[in-house]
């Protein structure tokens, strides 16, 4: 079977950055609920602002400070709405893609001193078990061109290259550090390459 996306409804989302229109998207390749907010015109245009967000339930929900997840996504959405159009892509990857319940027993492990990479590989589990397939074909259904990618992740830059979207650059979204992810932003940089400056201690 091809690996397909199918637009099926798309309705106007207010918010404090402003209207956006939220797709809802079915695919062939899981059973989950993929969603993309777009700011403005984009088919057919280049360099678009693209940020492809992946499922933070106690970040982007609870406002959990054990991670910059949902002050990234609230960044996110603000910087779209300041370039005048774009694109949150928002994918059912919870926990870098292990899902809730193992990132919560993540979670547990590393209150007992492992980092987020070692508390993954103990449950079984890769460092980062995200991909970005589905991310492409929702981009090459909004026509969109060649984006901005909004990251600080160079693993995710090379594989939406590999599928085939044109990445023509990078926005960073690095937010303020507290002294309940310091250790989690530390590990994204030492261990997974992010690009961000020296977090604060």
């Amino acid at each position: 079977m091809t690996n397909e996306v199918n637009n099926l409804v798309q309705t106007r989302i207010p918010t404090q950055y402003g209207e956006f229109v939220l797709h809802y998207f079915s695919n062939t390749i899981d059973d989950k609920e993929h969603v993309a907010l777009v700011f403005g015109k984009v088919a057919n245009k280049e360099d678009v602002p693209v940020r492809i967000h992946s499922e933070c339930f106690t970040g982007d929900v609870l406002g959990s400070r054990r991670c910059d997840c949902g002050e990234q996504l609230d960044k996110a959405l603000q910087l779209i709405s300041e370039h005048g159009m774009g694109v949150l892509i928002y994918l059912r990857q919870e926990g870098r893609g292990i899902g809730l319940l193992k990132k919560l027993q993540a979670y547990n492990l590393q209150d007992q001193g492992m980092d987020t990479v070692d508390a993954n590989i103990h449950l079984g589990h890769l460092a980062d078990e995200r991909e970005y397939t589905i991310a492409a074909l929702i981009l090459a259904n909004l026509k969109v061109q060649s984006i901005q990618l909004i990251t600080n992740n160079p693993n995710k830059i090379e594989q939406l290259k590999a599928l085939g979207v044109n990445v023509k650059g990078r926005i960073s979204i690095q937010v303020e550090s507290n002294c309940d992810n310091q250790a989690y932003l530390q590990t994204k940089a030492e261990k997974m390459d992010h690009f961000l400056n020296k977090v604060k201690k």
